[in-house]
Parts: structure tokens; sequence; C-alpha cells
């Protein structure tokens, strides 16, 4: 998740009456790895933050924001450092019972990835995701576009470089279960600097960016617009929104309206086919403008059921002949 920095609270723009714009309209097909989009609508997901960061925590967290929604998510978000192993207890669960999981895999240096420095690590987790074997999402270091890491990053060319580095090691490992997702943030766009990190069409399976309302607000239609104007150059890529969310500053109602903006966006442009919520009040991210949790506010999760997690647009994961098998047992 990115901060946003910016102004204070402000109050919000007028509704756009005439609905969210068509932009990204391909339907594919698509070029997207072993974890494909749905053939219609929207794979919904989270990352929901637990109490403790535990292997019961996370598990105790993800499936009460499912029963509260009265669904299961289709794909369960989880961050790890570029030296932490990839696969726990707590994931071999969620993809038992037949979701997807998707990896924010942190990186490294550029330049010390392309120099060959980390290429030990890098084996070892390609051969931990081949031993796993399920098909997996990879976001390989998303937010590259941040300034905060630009002395990690280098530049755009330093990123494709190691983006690539990184990927060749994973084929020639034969860790090939993986849909790697490319996923700048919508400041990027909008700033026009987050396309020259595009490693390009070859190596993408899925493109993808994180969009908040945090302490500068905007409409989903509004905020997505200089990213979906990108992807519709790449139609043969799905995208994805790999989290999104809403600030506490904005108020409840305000909040739900742009949950029900958010939701026509992602329908208005059926590139969009997959689209995780960030259910979490980070603790090292202070104050209501960066607090996207919706579950503690009954305005906001009563938007969050009808516009997403209770609308038919938003289609389950298909099951996998082993989750099948492991159903039947």
């Amino acid at each position: 998740m990115s901060t946003k920095d910016g102004p204070g609270p402000r109050p919000s723009p007028a509704p756009d009456t005439a609905g969210p714009p068509a932009i990204a309209t391909s339907k594919g097909p698509f070029q997207a790895g072993p974890v494909g989009p749905p053939a219609e609508g929207s794979y919904l997901g989270a990352w929901v933050r637990p109490e403790r960061l535990t292997e019961s925590g996370r598990v105790s967290a993800m499936t009460t924001w499912e029963e509260t929604l009265g669904r299961r998510m289709a794909i369960v978000n989880t961050y790890r450092r570029f030296d932490e192993n990839f696969i726990n207890a707590s994931d071999r669960s969620f993809t038992d019972r037949g979701t997807t999981l998707m990896l924010s895999w942190a990186g490294g240096d550029t330049r010390l990835v392309t120099m060959g420095r980390y290429d030990d690590l890098i084996r070892e987790r390609a051969r931990e995701l081949k031993a796993f074997g399920r098909p997996v999402l990879m976001r390989y270091r998303w937010e590259m576009d941040r300034p905060n890491l630009r002395a990690q990053m280098w530049s755009g060319a330093d990123y494709i470089a190691a983006w690539r580095h990184v990927r060749a090691i994973f084929t020639a490992e034969g860790a090939t279960n993986a849909s790697w997702v490319w996923c700048p943030t919508a400041e990027g766009f909008t700033g026009g600097y987050a396309p020259e990190f595009y490693p390009g069409d070859d190596v993408v399976d899925w493109t993808c960016v994180d969009v908040y309302a945090g302490s500068k607000y905007g409409s989903m239609s509004t905020l997505l617009r200089p990213f979906l104007e990108f992807c519709a150059e790449h139609p043969t890529k799905p995208v994805m929104i790999g989290e999104f969310g809403v600030a506490r500053t904005w108020g409840s109602e305000q909040r739900a309206s742009w949950l029900h903006d958010a939701s026509a966006t992602f329908k208005a442009n059926p590139q969009i086919r997959a689209v995780l919520y960030f259910e979490s009040d980070p603790t090292d991210n202070k104050g209501p403008t960066q607090q996207f949790q919706v579950s503690n506010d009954p305005v906001v999760l009563s938007a969050f059921r009808s516009s997403l997690a209770q609308d038919a647009y938003y289609t389950p994961m298909p099951l996998t002949p082993a989750t099948k098998r492991k159903r039947q047992k």
C-alpha cells in the first residue's frame, strides 16, 4: 500500500451523473498465464489485516471478513519480504478450499538483482513455488514507482532489467505456475512516470494498479482514468486493481458513494477482471486519511456488500480438479 501525501480533507466534487467512462473495453482474448481471468465479470479479493500477524490470525481475519460479506474471496493477497519464504500454512488453507493466492513480493535493489547478487535466493524461491504447484499471482515489487522507492529501483530501465532477470530465473527453474502481475500506483499514471517501469507484454501477464482515496479525494472513475488509458493500449492483458480503498476521513456517506462509483467503474471497463480491497487500518499509517477498513462502519459495509460482495458480476474462482477432489473427500 502507498501512503498518499498531500493536503488534508477537502470537499468532494459533485457526482458524475453521466456515469463512469468506458476506456479499457477489451474483452480478450487475454494472455494471462496460468491464472486466467473469468470469462465474464471480475474476481473479488482482498487483503485483510489480522489483529495478530500469525498463521491462525490470518485465517481467522479472512474467515470473519468472508462471513461478514456472505461470500468467499476469489483471491487472497499476502505480502512477502524479498528474503521471506513464499508459502506457509495459512496460504495452503486458502488454496485448499479453491482460493487463488497473490504473492506481493518486495524484491530487492534492482542493480544488485541484475548483477546476480541474489540469484541463489531467487532460485530458492522459484523452486519453492514450483514445488507448491498451484497457480498463483506473482506481484513482483508492486508500487515500484513510489518516490520513496526510487533509491532502490534506480530507474525504469533498471526495474525492467531486474523484472526480466527474476522471471528468467523462475522460467529456468521450471516455476511456470505463476502469472506475473505488474502493479504501479494510480498516482504514477496521473504523474506520467509509471509507464516507464513497464517490462513489456511478453513478460507481464496482468496489468495492475493500486488506487486510494486517502488524503486526497477523487472518485474511482477519476483516479483510474490515466491507468485505464494505458491499459487500452495493451488489450491482450487483463487488468487487476491490486489494492483499493477509501479512507475513513471522508465520512460514511461519501465512502459509501465512492464504493458504488468504484463498482460502476469496474463494470464500465470490462478489461478489469480482478479487484482486491485493502481491508486494513495500518498501524504504521496514523490517522483517518490512511484507515481503509469498512467492516467496522455499518453504512460503508452495507455499500460494499450491495455494490461488490453480493453482486453476481463478481464471480467466484473456478475450482481446479485438485480442489474438487479435496472437497469430495
